[in-house]
């Protein structure tokens, strides 16, 4: 069982290494050391519920709804637009300490809702874990097959968010100087942006 175990590991982390809205906000609070290992924790998490899921029978859920899959590309335009004009804002803003201070008055409650919206509006992450994961998992010839290669992509979720957040913390006293705090916004913004246009071809597309 170590080989699918390793399988799983491998796919997961070929899965999630992508630079996407979910990774640049754990950086983010990484580089802030706001809340980063919260963040880690919500987004592994989110991974583990959306993982067994995929694997264990919801992929028949979303091949069965594709209404379901447009409310989410469309919400998650909407929010990935909002998010990446804020964080653009906060980047060309005359002075980058006054946007670093009203980062700090985010409270605990607005971080939890900013993780759970990066990750569960965004319909990569179904695709990723439903229709890819999901797909994959289901033809393993047995459970005890299933429960290792969800173990191994678990396992990749686990250490890339973990291994982020502290990354990006250890990282914080150099990047958490106004240059540095500049283009990091630039680059959650754009990226943020990128994704919204390409979700939002992705659904006109789909009519």
């Amino acid at each position: 069982m170590l080989s699918v175990f390793f399988q799983g590991l491998a796919l997961g982390a070929a899965l999630i290494l992508p630079l996407g809205p979910q990774n640049a906000f754990v950086m983010n609070q990484g580089v802030k050391r706001q809340y980063h290992l919260m963040t880690a924790t919500l987004c592994t998490l989110s991974d583990v519920v959306l993982i067994c899921a995929g694997i264990f029978g919801g992929s028949a859920l979303l091949n069965q709804s594709p209404l379901l899959l447009m409310v989410i590309t469309w919400a998650g335009v909407a929010f990935l637009l909002w998010y990446g004009w804020g964080a653009l804002r906060t980047a060309f803003r005359g002075s980058v300490e006054l946007a670093s201070g009203g980062a700090i008055k985010q409270g605990r409650g607005r971080i939890i809702a900013t993780v759970l919206a990066v990750t569960w509006l965004n319909p990569h992450v179904y695709l990723d874990t439903f229709v890819v994961l999901g797909s994959l998992g289901s033809q393993l010839p047995s459970q005890s097959a299933r429960h290792w290669f969800a173990f191994g992509t678990v396992s990749a979720s686990a250490l890339w968010f973990f291994g982020l957040a502290m990354l990006a913390a250890w990282l914080s006293p150099l990047l958490h100087t106004a240059r540095a705090q500049r283009v990091i916004n630039l680059l959650v913004g754009a990226i943020m942006w990128f994704i919204a246009f390409q979700l939002a071809r992705q659904g006109i597309a789909s009519f």
